[in-house]
């Protein structure tokens, strides 16, 4: 006689699921555990940074003898203390030491560290040391550099395709431009920080907050002087990353391993927020310089560009960023002929890095900089422009990049005309013109800006990712892999993979921390691609266990393969349906391997850097924003009065998280555009290096109405994790709209007949030197 069927119900937590953050309630009751709350070993030394204050000068002595004096400090490091090797560099350059040897080559550059007792007695240490230098000549700015000829720090990359040259001389319309694009401060909510702590015979294990947990096991190794197998890195979440704990951390590891080896000691760096800013790199700056050829519609014919960024004294990921920037010089646009350029310039300022992006932000303003150019050059409403120049189907033959990459998933028209639609965006439009006419000091402006972003590391090997999984015979699973969590909820969303995959509820995965002694050789979790690669690697793993799950349950029932499906928190054999745990009890017991090593690789994707054409990226992610500010034209401070988003994440695997995502993504973005300055002076001194002196977005900045929602007919064309799409930084280029609606308010000064051309950030200083400006013009 059959068994009567149990009653099963949906599983809690799979794929699609609105599903809170794993450690959302942490993070609000302060309970979520980051480094510097663990407990330290007994006996934790702590190291501080012994920072320089020329930006470019040889050092002739440095005496630290009033240093190593201070009762509580235990030992003094520099360049010559390094084991094996005083390089950190991400590059095969090599041209980032752990600490200067000689050369100072920006200021606030470390050139010796403090192990100390106590973290006070460290900081105070550092401060006692006597440096003499012999000054040379520094280049601080972008144009600084130029002007004493421009040393490139690495390659730079040409796109390239059609005649750009010859039609810009052949358009019937052309027009030039300069635009400044500032940088971007990380102002992380935890800061960098390490903990080593020595083990046997050459072992250590680093505590770091990074987004690279292979990569600082590489570099405390190469300095140590140890393989790789000796160095375990773990890393449980940060507390914020953003692309500066890519490379960054590096140092800071590097020194406490040195530390903690020399000393038999566990050993901690933390530094402060004013030491942090000063000594570790931040987005790009750009300079960028165009010329654009078009018809008397407004199409465009021909682009020229040259994208000059301020990269700091060392080539850290200077290369693909400034890459980056020219893959999406285009945006949603497409150029028929065009010849983009990128000028990597070597600055005495701080190493520059990665930050949430990439490059891709700064390119992408620059595009949209060249079609408000041409909307207002032709006195037209931009987004007109914009539509008449996106890219098209292949029947069009306006479907290919600069790079050569066909777009094959373009969604952007329908993204635009339905935000369009669902926003108002025209009565809008007509209503703040109308408004505009007959106010005398608040004006207000609307703009509506598109987003197309490329997913995948540009360096193709580094799209590749392993997970392991262990199935427990209580029908509990363990998960780990090469992705590290920094708030935007990977591991949530992994997890989520798993129970999916399983049809067991989220509760019974658990998420561990990520380190290199469970999956090695991992990539950055960066590009935007931590969900995609992870969660395939981790599916990759599951798929395993259930194979040789389902290949015992058939022959143990005597069914077939097909008849055994995975159930909620059951799986049905023919007619019988049995718990999960059960099932993993009785394959235990039948010495059923219940572990597995995923891997996943991303495919289809290649990069001829040389030739400067490929299949960089694997997909696209679409999105559009509409923006609506209010400006005082007697002091330019502005206010963001609404904001309307819609975005592509294909199949969200989370639509809370992702929706908070790009919230957050949002407000970043405005605060590089609008808030965040970054200010050196003529000594390479960082001005803006607490949060007294850089400003970046409160909660009251948040645009007062702001909806968000996400395209849920989306669907990737390619098969990723669920049919899902990245999240991480797509969003952030939405608020360029912002930066085109403060534009339109400011030029409605003059009736809209001049571009108001305004640099980023876009801060009331700058908004009101536009309106002064705009005020003189002629006629």
């Amino acid at each position: 006689m059959d068994k009567p069927n149990l009653e099963v119900s949906n599983i809690t937590g799979p794929m699609h699921a609105p599903l809170r953050h794993d450690s959302a309630h942490k993070h609000v009751a302060g309970t979520a555990d980051y480094i510097d709350d663990m407990p330290e070993p007994n006996g934790t030394l702590h190291g501080a940074l012994g920072l320089t204050d020329r930006p470019h000068a040889e050092i002739l002595a440095m005496d630290l003898s009033a240093v190593a004096a201070l009762p509580g400090v235990v030992s003094v490091l520099t360049a010559r203390d390094m084991p094996h090797s005083n390089d950190i560099s991400p590059t095969h350059l090599h041209d980032e030491p752990v600490l200067a040897d000689g050369l100072i080559q920006f200021h606030g550059q470390p050139a010796f560290a403090v192990i100390a007792e106590t973290r006070d007695i460290a900081r105070r240490a550092a401060r006692l040391a006597k440096i003499t230098y012999r000054d040379l000549p520094p280049a601080i700015d972008v144009i600084d550099a130029m002007a004493t000829g421009g040393t490139l720090i690495t390659p730079p990359l040409t796109l390239e395709r059609g005649d750009a040259l010859g039609e810009l001389e052949r358009a019937p319309r052309r027009l030039q431009g300069r635009m400044r694009i500032g940088g971007q401060e990380h102002f992380y909510l935890e800061g960098h920080i390490a903990l080593a702590i020595p083990g046997e015979d050459d072992e250590i294990t680093v505590w770091v907050s990074t987004q690279h947990p292979s990569e600082v096991q590489r570099m405390v190794a190469q300095v140590l002087g140890v393989p790789s197998n000796a160095v375990t890195v773990n890393v449980r979440r940060m507390g914020g990353a953003f692309g500066g704990k890519e490379t960054q951390g590096n140092q800071f590891a590097a020194l406490a391993a040195v530390a903690a080896r020399k000393l038999r000691r566990a050993v901690k760096f933390r530094p402060d927020r004013d030491d942090d800013m000063v000594a570790t790199g931040k987005r790009h700056d750009f300079l960028v310089d165009y010329d654009v050829g078009f018809n008397d519609d407004g199409r465009i014919r021909a682009v020229q560009a040259n994208y000059a960024a301020r990269c700091g004294y060392s080539a850290d990921l200077s290369g693909p960023v400034t890459d980056r920037a020219l893959f999406h010089a285009d945006n949603a646009y497409f150029y028929p002929h065009v010849k983009l350029t990128s000028q990597p310039l070597k600055t005495d300022t701080v190493s520059n890095t990665a930050f949430r992006g990439f490059g891709g932000p700064q390119g992408m303003l620059g595009g949209e900089r060249i079609i408000e150019e041409i909307a207002y050059a032709l006195g037209k409403d931009p987004l007109d422009i914009r539509k008449l120049n996106f890219y098209g189907d292949a029947a069009s033959g306006r479907n290919v990049t600069p790079y050569h990459q066909t777009i094959e998933d373009n969604i952007i028209v329908r993204i635009v005309d339905e935000l369009e639609a669902s926003a108002d965006y025209r009565a809008r439009r007509a209503a703040i013109v109308e408004f505009n006419r007959s106010s005398r000091v608040i004006r207000k402006g609307i703009a509506l800006t598109p987003v197309k972003f490329g997913i995948s590391f540009t360096l193709t090997h580094l799209n590749q990712a392993g997970a392991l999984v262990h199935v427990y015979t209580d029908g509990s699973v363990h998960l780990n892999h090469g992705g590290t969590e920094m708030g935007q909820g990977v591991y949530t969303k992994v997890a989520q993979v798993l129970a999916d995959s399983f049809q067991i509820d989220i509760e019974r995965v658990k998420i561990t921390a990520t380190t290199t002694g469970k999956v090695p050789n991992t990539s950055a979790t960066a590009a935007s691609s931590g969900s995609d690669l992870n969660g395939m690697a981790a599916f990759d793993a599951a798929h395993q266990i259930k194979e040789r799950l389902v290949a015992f349950a058939a022959e143990r029932w005597q069914t077939t393969a097909e008849n055994v499906t995975f159930e909620a928190n059951h799986v049905r054999i023919g007619q019988e349906l049995i718990p999960f745990a059960q099932l993993v009890q009785e394959a235990y017991g039948a010495r059923v391997q219940l572990s597995a090593a995923g891997f996943y690789a991303t495919p289809h994707i290649h990069w001829d850097r040389a030739a400067g054409r490929g299949t960089p990226f694997y997909y696209f992610a679409y999105g559009a924003a509409i923006s609506e500010v209010s400006v005082d034209t007697l002091t330019g401070e502005y206010m963001v009065d609404r904001v309307d988003v819609l975005h592509d994440v294909g199949r969200s695997l989370n639509p809370a998280i992702d929706l908070g995502q790009i919230e957050g993504g949002f407000v970043q973005g405005m605060g590089w555009l609008t808030t965040e300055e970054l200010w050196w002076d003529e000594k390479g001194r960082l001005g803006t290096h607490a949060p007294s002196t850089y400003k970046i977005p409160l909660a009251s900045d948040r645009p007062k109405i702001f909806n968000v929602r996400l395209a849920e007919w989306s669907e990737n064309l390619e098969e990723t994790i669920g049919k899902s799409k990245a999240v991480g930084e797509p969003p952030l280029m939405l608020p360029i709209s912002v930066v085109e609606a403060l534009s339109m308010a400011v030029a409605s000064i003059i009736d809209y007949r001049e571009c108001p051309r305004l640099d980023t950030p876009a801060t009331p200083e700058r908004v009101l030197m536009a309106v002064e400006r705009l005020r003189a013009f002629p006629g």
